[in-house]
């Protein structure tokens, strides 16, 4: 094959979606033709078959979804198995190839190593450097606000200030200046309606990329609405709500492929604006914002700018790495001036929010010893589908009584959540006055309904709370937090509480997904009991 010829295939599979998804799958099925492979394997279109692959992969689950609830042959619904197995591997190492890529791209746009002196100091006294950093801006008339250029962020300081003036067309100020849940419905008219071609404008495309999981957990929202449809009649009624089901999962691809492609531009934007940080004349102006700041830092206190350059220069007399101003030594050095471990943050931050943390070993296991005698203690979990936002909850309570259902949930933490709530409510409605002590395995639940509990407001939980359904149950929990506390409890650890919340919600979660009858569903919450000693039974 020519090399003009191999050309004009990858500009059209660049071009193509359609022809670009159907050589990727003949591929993942070993039916590809060697021209087409060599193609496909062109680093330009690396990106494009993650996005190709993710919209296959959630029509592929769709397909076998849609076998398993028109009670297809056996033989058939193997081979679609196989089929979205084969596809969602293939999805997985497109995505390793993309990353592996972009990996080998940042080296080339990362800016030079600051003077280690520089680092030190700006880590040994970070308020200090900040302080001197922020004089130096005022007095050439540069902004110090948020970011407070140039050091929190760099690269978005020197982007905003080469953007500066740039007229944006109308479409593109209304997405950004929009409301969150308006930017939302913009991408679901996107997915379902008409592509729009604003949202890639790297005025929005960062907000795009954001609220894009967002938009995929209301597409699984769908497809979890119109499976309980189905569920709802008999195989014989099911064909015009197999159909609505169909066309949940195609929103849903298209939401999944739109989803990575979101990531894709905000990635190649993020490239652009840290390679704008290493050219003229944004270099120039950061590097003598910071030589200034450092040469204040130093005028501010000189016994500790003495002590810096003390421990600098002792330490590049002996560095292999002094060549390339030991660009790994900073950390370790401030540690050694602040006498304490280095500290594992990022150098100018990556402006991601804390993550929840497990609470200190004197409460891991959920001590109890401070609870009043009335009090009733349970513990809740649940679990989540694969293919839509359906999930199972459950709980068991220490009196004997347990209790299970199922919702929609955008995520693992909302699932959790719902439980929370459901478990409470019902233990507060059959415990007349005593309070209720609930424990759960998910710290980020555990902190979500806490902060709703403390504020006396729901929607201190709605950033894990997305859909109507759990927050309709946290409004209702609010009411009686008097008499409520949630406490974290490490999960299967053994704890037989525990263990029956945990299989409570994984039949709840099946009995939602049609993979067990009924009559069978009985049969295992019967053996559930029994396993727990219970006579009481469920609520």
């Amino acid at each position: 094959m020519t090399i003009t010829e191999h050309t004009e295939l990858i500009r059209r599979f660049a071009d193509d979606f359609t022809a670009l998804q159907e050589a990727v799958l003949a591929r993942t099925n070993g039916m590809c033709a060697p021209e087409i492979t060599a193609a496909l394997g062109h680093a330009s279109l690396a990106g494009r078959i993650t996005v190709a692959l993710a919209h296959a992969d959630v029509l592929a689950r769709g397909a076998v979804r849609r076998a398993e609830l028109s009670a297809q042959l056996p033989e058939r619904l193997r081979r679609l198995r196989a089929h979205a197995r084969k596809v969602r591997r293939a999805r997985s190492q497109a995505e390793a190839v993309c990353k592996e890529q972009r990996a080998r791209r940042l080296p080339g746009r990362s800016r030079p190593v600051d003077m280690l002196d520089l680092r030190v100091a700006r880590m040994a006294s970070p308020a200090a450097f900040a302080e001197a950093l922020r004089q130096e801006l005022r007095d050439r008339g540069l902004p110090d606000g948020t970011p407070q250029a140039p050091e929190s962020d760099l690269a978005q300081w020197a982007w905003a200030r080469k953007t500066a003036g740039d007229e944006l067309p109308a479409p593109v100020r209304e997405l950004r200046d929009c409301h969150d849940d308006a930017f939302v419905q913009a991408l679901l008219r996107d997915a379902r309606e008409d592509e729009n071609p604003y949202l890639p404008h790297d005025a929005v495309v960062e907000r795009w990329s954001r609220h894009a999981r967002v938009a995929l957990a209301w597409g699984r929202y769908a497809i979890g609405q119109a499976e309980r449809d189905v569920l709802a009649c008999s195989l014989s009624a099911r064909r015009t709500r197999l159909d609505a089901l169909d066309d949940a999962y195609q929103d849903a691809a298209v939401l999944a492929a739109r989803s990575c492609e979101a990531l894709l531009r905000v990635t190649d934007l993020h490239g652009r604006m840290r390679a704008c940080v290493t050219t003229r004349p944004f270099a120039e102006l950061i590097a003598q914002c910071r030589a200034a700041a450092l040469a204040r830092f130093a005028d501010a206190d000189p016994e500790l700018w003495h002590s810096v350059r003390e421990l600098t220069v002792t330490h590049q007399a002996h560095c292999p790495e002094r060549a390339d101003n030991c660009p790994h030594c900073d950390r370790t050095l401030a540690a050694v001036l602040a006498d304490a471990p280095p500290a594992d943050t990022g150098e100018d931050g990556d402006g991601e929010h804390p993550t929840a943390t497990v609470p200190a070993d004197g409460d891991r296991y959920a001590v109890l010893a401070d609870l009043p005698d009335t009090a009733v203690v349970a513990v809740a979990d649940a679990a989540v589908a694969d293919e839509s936002a359906l999930c199972g909850y459950g709980w068991a309570a220490e009196d004997g009584t347990t209790g299970y259902g199922d919702s929609l949930a955008s995520s693992s933490g909302e699932a959790e959540v719902t439980g929370i709530c459901a478990a409470v409510l019902s233990l507060l409605e059959h415990h007349e006055d005593a309070p209720v002590v609930l424990l759960c395995d998910s710290v980020e639940a555990v902190e979500a309904v806490n902060m709703a509990l403390r504020s006396a407001d729901p929607a201190a939980a709605h950033r894990t709370l997305l859909f109507p359904e759990s927050r309709h149950l946290m409004d209702h929990l609010v009411r009686h937090r008097h008499r409520v506390q949630v406490r974290w409890l490490k999960g299967h650890i053994g704890h037989e509480r525990n263990e029956t919340a945990d299989a409570f919600a994984r039949l709840a979660l099946r009995r939602a997904t049609g993979r067990i009858p009924p009559s069978a569903a009985r049969k295992e919450e019967v053996r559930l009991l029994r396993s727990l000693g219970s006579g009481a039974g469920p609520l």
